[in-house]
C-alpha cells in the first residue's frame, strides 16, 4: 500500500527535530554540516537550516527554501550555506527517492571514515546496516561537479556512505529513516571502535550470519526504519524541546 505523501508543513517539523535530535546526541558541526528534505510537491525544492544557526535552534519555521543549487527560493532573503549544500544538492537530483540527506561530521562517524577496513558486521547496529552502505574516497571539499558525480555513483542505490577521512551520509525515503539510519551508524561505529580500541581480536560475524540478521530486521518491507522509532523520539523531544515545531 503507498504510504501518504506528507505536507510540507509535516515535513518541517521532521526535520526541525531531526535537527534537534541530533544536537541532543552532539552531531552537529557548530553551524556547519546539514540535513536537507525535499518540498513535497515542489520538485527541485528542498528545505535546509540557515546559516549561522545552531542544530539546537532549528524549528519548522527557521528551515530556508532553497533549489538544488542552493540558492535561496522562498523570497525570505536568509542565507544559507551553498557549498555546504552541494553534497544533498547532488544527491537529491540522482536520487528523487531521497526523501531526506542527513551529512554529518561526529566524532565516531570521522574515525570510523579513517578505518580502511570500514563497518564491520560486529553488532547488531551494523547488522541492521548490512549492505546498505559504500564508499566514497577523499577528495579534498566536495565543490566540483566531476566528484559529485563519482559521489552519487558511489552512493548508487544504497543508503549512505561512508566518506573517507571526512564523515557519514545517510538518505531515506522519509526524514525519520535518514535519521534513524544515521542513529545506527553511529552506535555502529561507536561499538567497533570501543572494541578495538579495547585490545586485539574482534568477533566478527560470518557474512551469512550479518545477512540472515538484515533480512530479520527487514521482515516483509511493510515498515521502513523509523516507522516504529520516530513518534517515540517526537514524545521526548515535546518534553525537552518543544520550540522545534514553531
Amino acid at each position: 500500500m503507498p504510504r501518504p505523501v506528507p505536507t510540507e508543513a509535516q515535513v518541517r517539523i521532521d526535520l526541525a527535530a531531526a535537527y534537534r535530535l541530533a544536537a541532543q546526541r552532539g552531531w552537529d558541526d557548530t553551524i556547519y554540516t546539514h540535513l536537507s528534505a525535499s518540498v513535497p510537491g515542489e520538485p527541485g525544492s528542498y528545505l535546509i537550516n540557515p546559516f549561522g544557526a545552531r542544530f539546537d535552534e532549528i524549528s519548522a519555521s527557521s528551515l530556508v527554501k532553497v533549489n538544488r543549487h542552493g540558492e535561496v527560493v522562498d523570497g525570505s532573503g536568509r542565507s544559507v550555506n551553498p557549498t555546504g549544500f552541494t553534497i544533498h544538492g547532488a544527491v537529491h537530483a540522482a536520487r528523487p527517492d531521497a526523501a531526506c540527506v542527513i551529512h554529518l561530521h561526529t566524532p565516531w562517524g570521522v574515525a570510523l571514515s579513517m578505518r580502511p577496513e570500514g563497518l564491520l558486521p560486529t553488532s547488531q547496529f551494523a547488522m541492521r546496516l548490512h549492505g546498505r552502505l559504500g564508499r566514497h574516497a577523499y577528495e579534498g571539499l566536495a565543490l566540483g561537479e566531476a566528484e559529485q558525480r563519482r559521489l552519487v555513483a558511489n552512493l548508487g542505490a544504497l543508503d549512505g556512505l561512508i566518506l573517507d577521512n571526512h564523515g557519514t551520509l545517510t538518505v531515506g525515503r522519509s526524514v525519520a529513516e535518514a535519521w534513524m539510519l544515521m542513529y545506527l551508524l553511529e552506535r555502529a561505529a561507536q561499538a567497533q571502535l570501543a572494541a578495538m580500541a579495547a585490545g586485539p581480536g574482534l568477533r566478527v560475524v560470518p557474512e551469512e550470519i550479518a545477512a540472515l540478521t538484515y533480512r530479520q530486521w527487514v521482515g516483509d518491507g511493510s515498515e521502513i526504519d523509523g516507522d516504529l522509532e520516530w513518534p517515540a523520539l517526537l514524545r521526548g523531544l515535546d518534553r525537552s524541546s518543544p520550540g522545534y515545531k514553531d
